[in-house]
């Protein structure tokens, strides 16, 4: 299988999942208005299974490094298939929150407070379970990346008073994704041998890992989604029937907002064999600033806010930078 070899791959891979990561939720962007997040989470989820099994027939089977992927399915002992199916649930449960926070905060708020958040919880328990780079550097970039959370939520409040209009619903919702993001990495991290190069008996391989992740997501969202089309954030209960209204367009758009999120996680899982899954995982949480960009320059989001939001969403986006960068330096 293919496998990362040098520093310097990992942290460009990392840099592609941010960009990945921070990216997909404009497909949702590109839907009809009355096509509902809830039946967009369909196709969401099921592109990120189909690109885990596109990569795991791929680069995944081939080349000398490792275990190729149906060898190590075969070889998998059950707990460590459990624990990266667990690891998909509980990103599913934080993802559904998190769709529905975009839906009521907007893309600019929800990413820099959930991610951000996230990142503050994950990049501490992956540090914990697997110590790798200076604590100093990492946790200070943790620290500047809280501060850059400070800043969103001021601007966020400058908005809402301009527009006389408080998601409160949004932000709670935001921050529980938050939680749940801190802890769902840890799960597929515990399930994989640590040396790419060198398979342990039972373990998981990382094309595997992400294909059971994904196995985890589809099969939680018949939970986790049934519910929320029952129970719905905002708007009128929802039917399975619903799903079959949608044109081409909608159900493309889906396919491809899970493709671009998961591709991003297979780069981030592989980085990991070098970097190591906290500064990995940091790095991929910058998608919060990327998130930032498409929705204060592309979308306008900010447009009706009162003079003098802007200090406070640039100082969010040096923060964020300086942040990701004590990250990279921390294992340079």
């Amino acid at each position: 299988m293919f496998i990362i070899e040098t520093y310097l791959l990992a942290i460009v891979f990392s840099v592609i999942t941010m960009i990945c990561w921070g990216s997909w939720p404009n497909m949702q962007k590109l839907v009809r208005p009355s096509w509902r997040f809830e039946l967009f989470y369909w196709d969401y989820v099921m592109g990120i299974v189909l690109v885990a099994l596109l990569f795991a027939f791929t680069l995944g089977s081939y080349g000398n490094a490792g275990r190729g992927f149906l060898p190590d399915l075969a070889q998998a002992e059950w707990e460590h298939i459990f624990s990266a199916v667990l690891g998909g649930a509980i990103f599913n449960a934080a993802n559904i929150l998190f769709v529905a926070a975009i839906a009521l905060a907007g893309m600019a708020v929800a990413f820099p407070v959930g991610a951000g958040f996230g990142l503050v919880l994950g990049v501490s328990v992956n540090y914990i379970a697997a110590p790798v780079g200076n604590a100093g550097l990492l946790f200070g970039g943790v620290v500047l990346i809280a501060t850059a959370i400070l800043l969103s939520a001021t601007a966020h409040r400058k908005l809402s008073r301009s527009q006389k209009k408080v998601s409160a619903k949004g932000i709670l919702l935001t921050l529980a994704a938050g939680v749940l993001f801190g802890f769902f990495y840890r799960f597929i991290a515990g399930a994989m041998y640590a040396d790419f190069r060198s398979p342990e008996a039972g373990k998981l391989g990382p094309y595997t890992a992400v294909v059971c992740f994904g196995i985890g997501v589809l099969l939680s969202n018949f939970i986790f989604n049934t519910l929320l089309m029952k129970k719905p954030v905002e708007g009128k209960p929802l039917r399975y029937a619903a799903y079959f209204e949608g044109n081409a367009k909608d159900h493309v758009m889906g396919l491809l907002g899970g493709i671009i999120w998961g591709g991003g996680l297979v780069l981030s899982i592989l980085s990991a064999g070098e970097a190591g899954f906290a500064i990995s995982f940091g790095l991929g949480q910058g998608n919060a600033m990327i998130a930032a960009i498409w929705g204060v320059f592309v979308w306008k989001e900010f447009r009706e806010a009162p003079p003098g939001t802007s200090k406070w969403l640039y100082g969010m986006f040096l923060c964020y930078i300086a942040g990701l960068v004590c990250i990279v330096f921390a294992k340079s």
